[in-house]
This record gives C-alpha cells, sequence and structure tokens, in this order.
C-alpha cells in the first residue's frame, strides 16, 4: 500500500464530524428500505438470514501468549512504523506464514 494514499486525522482535527448522522431519518426507515439500500449498495454486506445463523459456527478467540521473540532490529523497527498494533500485524504475518505451510487459508 502506497504511505501517499494514506490520511490521519487527529480526533480534535474531526471536530463536530460526529454530529452529522441524521439518526432520527435512519430510525424512521423501515426494514423494507434498508433491505433494498444495501442491495444497492455494491460495497454492503449481504443481510444475514437465519440460514447464516444456523450453520454459523462461534469461535472464541484464544489468550495470547507472552513469548519473547528474537527478531531483526529492522523488521521490529519497520512493524512499529506502521502504528499502534504492530504486534497483532506480526501475528497475522506469522499465521499467513502458517497456514500457507499447513494448506490451509483459514483466518481469524
Amino acid at each position: 500500500m502506497s504511505k501517499e494514499k494514506i490520511v490521519r486525522y487527529t480526533q480534535k482535527e474531526l471536530g463536530g464530524l460526529e454530529g452529522r448522522t441524521d439518526w432520527e431519518r435512519l430510525d424512521a426507515l423501515s426494514d423494507e428500505e434498508i433491505e433494498q439500500a444495501v442491495a444497492k449498495d455494491p460495497d454492503a454486506a449481504p443481510l444475514l438470514d437465519k440460514e447464516w445463523f444456523r450453520d454459523a459456527e462461534l469461535i472464541m478467540p484464544q489468550p495470547k501468549v507472552p513469548v519473547s521473540l528474537r527478531v531483526d532490529g529492522d523488521v521490529l523497527k519497520w512493524f512499529r512504523s506502521q502504528g499502534r498494533g504492530y504486534q497483532s500485524r506480526m501475528n497475522s504475518v506469522l499465521r499467513a506464514y502458517m497456514n500457507v505451510k499447513k494448506g490451509t487459508n483459514a483466518t481469524r
């Protein structure tokens, strides 16, 4: 991903953006109107029906295990430079590698 396309704002810079939602209009929408809006939006996730919930499986996250890991300094510096959550991103990279080696495509 190209860094020049990433724009960051502080909460102070965003100011009053949270007050722009017309909650009364949204509360007044019927289920049919919501379903039509979702159907028209190519970026919207599909609505979940009873069949989806019947087949859904609850997977509880496993607790993280603290570990002392020796990595090259430049690797750690790069991950840290990506901002908060760098340890979770490192875990995701390791999980992706593990899944490829195991021949699975499972995510969490």
